[in-house]
């Protein structure tokens, strides 16, 4: 179901079901999945990856060449994983040989009305974007975090898993799996104890993680302090030690 207005590409490669609405284009070597619909009005730019059953609304951009001076032109790509919704004005850069060559947004992501993923960052699954929230380049998002409104990610930052991002926030480190942030800058306010919850996280689960929580970020400690407390004291099972990992790898600082 293709609108006469719609312009395709020769080699693009559109699977079955594919809907394309008016006037939208899509470029070359560009592939879309199986029942993906596109409204009127899209730019699929060339070598971007649509999977199957996805959405995207009117006037949204996909794989643009990315804003960055150091871009002269090289074949890059940007994927969109299945089952994901983009709503209107949304734009998704590709990526730059410097960062990797790929933007990718995992499965079953929602993406609000005008949010900016820009060059080489990396979505998890299910993650959710408000309104507005817009991710600067090398950016790597964890499975099923929360990115409220208005919100604006610094370059390399990494977010951990379940994490959530609340509105008009200003990030500039990195935010650990499982917590709460919020602010201008951006400033823990505890553990996402409802978030976790909703996704079925024990109270096993839920108590060893603000045992952890508390030890790293409530009472003064250094982080090789509490890394050596965390390990001592609180159940090793595998979120206190993803939460540790994440702390001890981080390269751009913690956010406290």
């Amino acid at each position: 179901m293709i609108h006469p207005t719609a312009i395709i590409d020769p080699t693009a490669q559109l699977d079955t079901g594919v809907e394309i609405g008016p006037y939208s284009i899509v470029g070359a070597d560009a592939r879309i999945g199986v029942d993906t619909v596109i409204g009127p009005h899209v730019i699929i730019d060339p070598y971007v990856t649509i999977g199957p059953e996805c959405q995207i609304f009117q006037y949204a951009s996909i794989g643009a060449v990315p804003q960055d001076l150091k871009f002269k032109g090289e074949k890059t790509f940007a994927s969109i994983g299945r089952g994901t919704i983009i709503r209107e004005f949304v734009t998704i850069n590709r990526g730059t040989d410097f960062g990797g060559g790929l933007t990718e947004v995992g499965e079953g992501c929602f993406l609000m009305a005008y949010c900016h993923i820009a060059h080489d960052c990396k979505i998890g699954k299910n993650v959710i974007m408000a309104n507005n929230a817009t991710l600067a380049g090398h950016i790597t998002i964890g499975d099923n975090a929360i990115i409220g409104g208005l919100v604006a990610i610094h370059q390399f930052v990494r977010i951990g898993e379940h994490a959530f991002i609340g509105g008009k926030s200003a990030v500039v480190k990195d935010i650990p799996p499982f917590v709460i942030v919020s602010g201008d800058r951006a400033r823990l306010h505890g553990l996402n104890s409802v978030g976790l919850k909703r996704y079925g996280f024990s109270a096993d689960t839920r108590l060893a993680l603000k045992k952890a929580y508390r030890i790293f970020f409530r009472i003064g400690l250094t982080l090789n302090e509490a890394i050596e407390r965390v390990a001592a004291e609180v159940e090793q099972i595998p979120e206190v030690v993803q939460f540790i990992d994440f702390i001890k790898s981080s390269k751009r600082g913690i956010t406290r």
